[in-house]
């Protein structure tokens, strides 16, 4: 695969192009009021992967959004790779602290991109790193290197708990049977510094309502005499961690997997700059569960957070009113050994034994999934790290990454196959908030690196 680098440097500009064309699509698949770009934006991909070469590519309906799918098959006799990705994004909110409209892409540079960085929702997560394997498959054709099968997932429901790829994958066996799954959906450490993640937290999100008296009061008048919704769940919120920031949910951490001091150590080599770390989020300190580092505390470490909570008059000017509700949504990001479906019960059983007399609890479960770790010793890993070897002149790192993919656990439990992580974005690049940006080095970079997954896999398995 000598002539890559050509290739990507002939038609840098095209692959561009076409990825700015589809983030400007808002594929939205929290909010209904996008349906129809959520779906032109699967047609969008299944015109992708015909043109690159795929043999077929189908819409795959489902309860909710469809799941776009296209297979190349060159021997059955070969390996085959399945590349998972998705083409729904998060929602922009909030708007205002945009630098330039979410689905207006333009490139500006940054001092993690100083070659420049794709500014708009999806960008990195995941269309840009979606959209790099179908790239990275059309050379393989073109210049007719590919060494063996391939199979695309590219689904339009992970941003909302991909319930419906579960059923999918459960009822679709045969057809995505595969030898390894190829997932970029993660990040690296730094441009100059190529890691490959190893793991992934679960996650157990829910919504939370409490209820007070049977209509919204008059401060004044009611103050003090009932319960106030938003200071009730205010507190509760706030009685969930303790003077170390450690959860108090009973039997939060009975199963929580615990790294030996080697591993930890081993942990710690990555490169880490808390001061740059720092600066970076305009803060002064960090904050966490006591005993732990940085990079542990978002990594190896269980956690719960408050995503958004609301009551009350929030409009201009003041009203003085004592809400009738308030309402909470929680994510609680988990790690291996740990059930989504257990911690979601310990939840909700302590959070409604905390609530006290004057209020009511309703604890609803949104989506979650279970953590996740892939072996370093596998030829799947062993493939990664020698195409990162060769396209960064780097061995790259094993890292664990903070951040969940629910999916990944199903497809080994159904599809008996490992998942390997090739990210190429990178921490600053905002996911899931204002200003999301792909690097224009990292994009492009990814193209590159991803036909030599494919080489160095086919030989390994051999």
């Amino acid at each position: 695969m000598s002539n890559i680098k050509e290739y990507i440097n002939n038609n840098k500009e095209r692959f561009i192009q076409e990825l700015l064309e589809l983030l400007k699509i808002p594929s939205i698949s929290a909010d209904s009021a996008y349906k129809n770009d959520v779906l032109n934006t699967a047609q969008a991909v299944k015109t992708s992967l015909e043109q690159a070469g795929c043999d077929t590519v189908e819409i795959c309906e489902t309860q909710g959004y469809p799941i776009v799918y296209g297979e190349k098959t060159i021997d059955k006799k070969l390996p085959t790779v399945l590349v998972y990705g998705h083409y729904d994004v998060q929602p922009p909110d909030p708007i205002n602290l945009w630098d330039s409209p979410p689905f207006e892409p333009v490139i500006k540079t940054t001092d993690k991109h100083p070659e420049g960085a794709i500014f708009a929702r999806g960008a990195c997560d995941d269309k840009g790193q979606m959209y790099m394997h179908v790239k990275a498959f059309e050379y393989m054709i073109n210049t007719n290197q590919l060494p063996c099968n391939v199979k695309f997932m590219i689904e339009g429901e992970e941003e909302v708990g991909s319930s419906n790829l579960a059923i999918f994958v459960k009822n679709n066996q045969e057809k995505l049977k595969n030898d390894v799954i190829l997932i970029s959906d993660t990040g690296m450490i730094a441009n100059d510094v190529p890691s490959i993640t190893t793991g992934l937290r679960g996650l157990s999100y829910v919504e939370l309502e409490v209820t007070g008296p049977n209509r919204d009061l008059h401060s004044g008048l009611y103050g003090g005499a009932v319960a106030n919704p938003i200071n009730i769940l205010a507190k509760m919120i706030a009685s969930l961690h303790d003077e170390n920031n450690h959860i108090t949910i009973p039997g939060f951490y009975d199963e929580v997997e615990e790294l030996s001091p080697e591993e930890r150590a081993e942990m710690a080599k990555a490169p880490f700059n808390l001061e740059a770390y720092k600066k970076a989020l305009n803060i002064n300190a960090v904050y966490g569960e006591t005993g732990y580092t940085t990079n542990e505390r978002n990594s190896i470490r269980p956690t719960l957070d408050v995503n958004g909570i609301w009551g009350g008059y929030t409009g201009e000017g003041a009203k003085t009113v004592i809400a009738s509700k308030a309402y909470a949504k929680i994510s609680m990001r988990l790690v291996p050994n740990q059930d989504w479906k257990n911690i979601t019960e310990l939840f909700t059983k302590h959070f409604t034994n905390i609530a006290p007399q004057g209020v009511t609890v309703k604890v609803t479960p949104h989506h979650g999934g279970q953590g996740y770790v892939t072996p370093i010793d596998n030829i799947g890993y062993q493939a990664a790290s020698k195409a990162y070897q060769d396209t960064f002149g780097k061995t790259p790192i094993p890292q664990r990454g903070g951040g969940s993919i629910p999916i990944v656990s199903l497809f080994e439990q159904e599809l008996k196959s490992k998942t390997i992580l090739m990210g190429f974005g990178l921490d600053s690049d905002a996911i899931h908030s204002p200003n999301e940006h792909f690097g224009i080095f990292n994009y492009l970079k990814g193209i590159e690196t991803i036909p030599l997954f494919y080489k160095y896999f086919t030989e390994l398995s051999k």
